[in-house]
């Protein structure tokens, strides 16, 4: 019969405290316990690995060289039971997210930063990613949440709940203030030079549709890669463009940018999280996510 684990254990601390009588103490057991044990595991592996005498316990050359590989392996455990133990009281650990900057900067800051504050021990990777790389990054296991913007599209391993609803605002700068003296139409958009996120993005995609719709061509002339960039590019007058109404208020407020009001109605986008139902998660992950959701942790706990 094998030796088992408890075996090599009482081996590890009879030989780190030379004694049957000291180790027993360690481990919360008996001498004759320790002794008996000890004698099953010599009888097992077929060799003496101690050497009893009036002075106390030594290791054998066959002691020796067992008790090299059982002290690593008792390390091991060891340790990784602590680094568990940190894990799961969240002192440790470290979470993956995918967002895409608009989901960042609206909500997702405010949440981690909160996270952070009471558990400063765990590590944050955040990922800024458009929302269609996000969901494919949390699918093939990259990330371990998505907090993305709508429209978003997924697999049926994933679930969405939704989080906040913003609206966005056409705004332009100085050299465009003419146009917020009056509503106008989607169509006449095509008259003035347009920015907007790049293609890839959700944003780009929900305009395309919402052009489609009213029957205009989505063309932008100005494409960038961070909602950032839209409001500064406006802001330089290269154009006009579609940006959160929160995002641009203080820029509103100075009066380097203006808003551009329309007939059409620019229909609510959702800031949305995404998680994999078919991957477990780590204490650290669920924690983070409870608190993503806010006030309303129930929602993120549906199956």
């Amino acid at each position: 019969m094998a030796a088992t684990y408890d075996y090599y254990r009482i081996f590890y601390f009879v030989a780190q405290q030379k004694s049957f009588t000291r180790a027993a103490e360690t481990i919360g057991s008996n001498q004759p316990n320790i002794t008996r044990c000890m004698n099953n595991l010599e009888h097992e592996l077929g060799c003496k690995l101690f050497v009893r005498s009036n002075r106390g316990i030594s290791l054998t050359p066959e002691g020796e060289r067992l008790y090299s590989h059982v002290a690593l392996a008792v390390e091991q455990l060891r340790i990784g039971e602590e680094e568990l133990r940190k894990d799961c009281s969240l002192e440790q650990g470290i979470v993956t997210i995918g967002t895409s900057e608009t989901a960042l900067r609206l909500l997702l800051l405010d949440r981690l930063t909160a996270f952070h504050r009471q558990y400063p021990g765990v590590r944050l990777r955040i990922i800024n990613q458009f929302t269609p790389q996000a969901s494919d990054a949390l699918e093939s296991g990259q990330i371990e949440l998505a907090v993305a913007t709508s429209p978003v599209s997924h697999g049926q391993n994933l679930r969405e709940t939704a989080l906040l609803s913003f609206r966005e605002i056409l705004v332009g700068g100085p050299s465009f203030y003419q146009l917020t003296r009056e509503r106008h139409h989607l169509a006449e958009l095509t008259e003035y030079p347009l920015v907007s996120m790049g293609s890839g993005s959700s944003t780009y995609e929900h305009y395309q549709l919402l052009f489609l719709t009213h029957n205009v061509r989505f063309r932008p002339d100005v494409e960038v890669t961070t909602m950032d960039q839209v409001l500064q590019t406006v802001e330089h007058n290269l154009g006009v463009g579609f940006v959160p109404e929160k995002y641009a208020a203080l820029a509103l407020a100075h009066d380097r940018v203006r808003q551009i009001k329309l007939e059409e109605a620019i229909p609510e986008r959702k800031i949305v999280l995404l998680e994999d139902r078919t991957r477990p998660q780590s204490i650290a992950v669920a924690t983070i996510k409870r608190m993503i959701c806010g006030t309303e942790p129930a929602a993120c706990d549906q199956k």
